[in-house]
């Protein structure tokens, strides 16, 4: 039992509650330094003495003579408690090594602070003072920050519980007022649904009554078949023309072959105002086509021809219409310039002419501006065989100048110069379109845009090479519909000067634009004419550009908005909209997977609406209605 520091606890409490340590150290000490001849004799003696005076006047050299003791200064009440391992480790080397090197470390600070103080130059107090007067104004604006900021919070907390409580209040009773309503319209029309079968029961029995009474007169019931026959010829023309004009050209002409009146009826000459014979454009021949012209020559005011082939002599005939206004041979290839001559020379008044898909040149564009001096709308959608001189030739005699609409979609042989041409024949444009252009570039545009300010609406669908310069040069035009769709160079930079630039446009179509973000729509915030908005496909566009749009005087406004493909959306954008747009008919949502059920409800808010599109998102048959 060398050590008791693996030994139990009771066992150490035993030794220490009896001093054991401190008996063994008398005993032992006195057997060191007296050494007596009777070892055991002397211990007998000596633990006697220990019983007679008690443990609790016991000291370590109790049991030595007097005249043997030594002066020696006592470190611990008693050595022994180490050997036996009651000391608890309190007096170890490596905690004496602790001591003193920390007792060391003690002295090295305090001898290196106070020559710190006496060698280091004094702060001046005025400094002090001012930094710490710097300090406690930091402290005094951040803590009345911190408590305006708490009354602040609390305000705004109650303020927004009791909207909260209001909208509830007004839902329930909108709820009550609506459910009210529902039960007085069933109560009527209940009512109304026994007074009528009551009415009908009543009637049966009397018509019964008359059948039974009718059966002995066969005359007076040939009379009543009679009179239930019906002849269409009769009714006035006006009715019967609006009958007629729903049919295509081949009912019509069906139709006159039933009798002799139907036949007089489609001899109205104002059934044949309009021809459209691209409806029979398989079936059609030529020699109805001439006879049908030479027919009704003085009456036709709109011819449409679209992808008939036809000989170009047939075509001459359209000629003898001199009261024509519309003309439509777009798709016709059999369409040349010298029946376009014949057409110019006869048909002075043409405002609509479309020559879309045909293999006119410079002769026919030579001839549009010498004869057709009304001409207000123009399509030249792919024809690529005349050049920029053809363009030139729009300004010549009269011109065209009172040309409105325009279309140049798919020819890619026109140059810079070209558009310039067109800037210089036709000033007055106010529709532009020009889709399937690869080679339209921001030149082009600004050459177009020098002279013709009077631009409205411009169409660039398939033109990748427009950019915001092209954007910003349409700035000196009054613009009111725009129209991009698959262009990447188009950013948020375009819509920068907006509200200032165009203020009255109402129609934007910016779809499949990569490049357009969140910064966009809160340049269109403030447009206050703003109906029509369609960016499908703009992936960057989130909750926080949309709501900020939803924030301005647009969205009072708005009455179609496609958000298609915006996958950023969610269902903090839909509470926004429900709250803002009232006036909204057109709604698209399609395959926006971050909007939930919970967003959706908010949309039955929106009363007015008349479409709406949620194809291709993650709500369920669970949705309140």
């Amino acid at each position: 039992m060398s050590s008791l520091r693996t030994a139990s606890p009771r066992l150490r409490n035993y030794f220490k509650e009896n001093y054991i340590p401190q008996i063994c150290e008398a005993l032992l000490c006195g057997l060191l330094v007296t050494c007596p001849e009777d070892p055991l004799r002397y211990l007998e003696r000596m633990i006697m003495a220990i019983i007679e005076n008690g443990l609790e006047s016991l000291h370590w050299d109790m049991c030595i003579d007097p005249l043997m003791k030594q002066n020696v200064r006592i470190l611990s009440e008693t050595c022994l408690e180490q050997l036996f391992g009651l000391d608890d480790q309190l007096t170890t080397p490596e905690l004496m090594i602790k001591a003193c090197t920390f007792y060391t470390g003690h002295l090295v600070k305090t001898y290196f602070r106070t020559w710190k103080e006496i060698t280091m130059p004094h702060i001046n107090v005025e400094d002090t003072l001012a930094e710490k007067m710097e300090k406690a104004i930091i402290y005094c604006d951040s803590k009345l920050k911190k408590f305006l900021f708490h009354q602040w919070y609390s305000y705004t907390k109650n303020q927004k519980a009791k909207f909260q409580g209001a909208i509830l209040r007004i839902q329930k009773i909108f709820q009550d007022h609506r459910q009210r309503n529902f039960i007085a319209k069933w109560r009527d029309i209940v009512r109304i649904r026994n007074k009528i079968r009551e009415e009908e029961l009543i009637l049966k029995h009397e018509s019964e009554l008359k059948n039974w009474k009718k059966r002995l007169k066969m005359k007076t019931s040939e009379e009543f078949s009679k009179s239930m026959e019906f002849d269409i010829s009769q009714l006035p023309e006006n009715a019967v023309l609006q009958i007629f004009s729903y049919l295509g050209l081949r009912d019509v002409i069906i139709c006159g072959q039933v009798n002799h009146s139907w036949m007089v009826m489609i001899q109205i000459t104002k059934l044949w105002n309009a021809i459209n014979f691209s409806t029979v454009k398989n079936t059609v021949t030529d020699k109805y086509v001439v006879s049908t012209l030479q027919k009704w020559r003085l009456n036709v005011l709109c011819l449409n021809f679209r992808g008939c082939l036809l000989r170009p002599k047939t075509l001459k005939y359209v000629s003898h219409c001199r009261n024509l206004q519309e003309l439509n041979v777009s798709d016709c290839s059999t369409l040349t310039d010298e029946a376009m001559r014949h057409i110019s020379e006869g048909c002075h008044g043409v405002l609509y002419l479309n020559l879309s898909n045909t293999s006119i040149t410079n002769k026919t564009m030579r001839l549009l501006p010498k004869h057709f001096h009304n001409l207000q709308n123009l399509s030249l959608a792919y024809c690529r065989k005349f050049t920029d001189k053809g363009l030139q030739y729009l300004n010549l005699g009269n011109g065209c100048h009172k040309l409105i609409y325009l279309d140049l979609s798919g020819c890619t042989q026109i140059s810079v110069q070209g558009f310039r041409n067109i800037a210089n024949s036709c000033s007055k444009v106010m529709h532009l379109t020009i889709n399937d252009m690869p080679t339209l570039t921001d030149n082009c545009v600004k050459a177009l845009v020098e002279k013709c300010q009077s631009i409205t609406s411009v169409v660039f669908i398939g033109s990748p090479h427009i950019s915001d310069c092209a954007f910003k040069a349409l700035s000196t035009c009054d613009l009111r519909k725009i129209r991009f769709e698959g262009n990447k160079r188009i950013t948020d930079a375009c819509f920068k000067f907006i509200d200032k630039n165009y203020p009255n446009i109402n129609h934007i179509y910016m779809v499949d634009c990569k490049g357009l973000t969140d910064g966009s729509l809160k340049s269109l915030s403030p447009l206050k004419q703003l109906t029509v908005l369609n960016l499908a496909n703009c992936v960057r566009i989130g909750d926080v550009g949309l709501r900020q749009f939803l924030d301005g005087p647009s969205s009072i406004r708005i009455r179609e908005l496609n958000l298609s493909n915006c996958m950023q959306l969610g269902d903090a954008s839909i509470v926004k909209l429900s709250e803002r747009c009232r006036n909204l008919n057109y709604l698209s949502l399609r395959n926006c997977e971050q909007l939930t059920d919970q967003g959706i409800e908010y949309i039955v808010n929106i009363f007015s609406l008349v479409s709406l599109d949620l194809s291709g998102t993650v709500i369920s048959n669970e949705v309140k209605r």
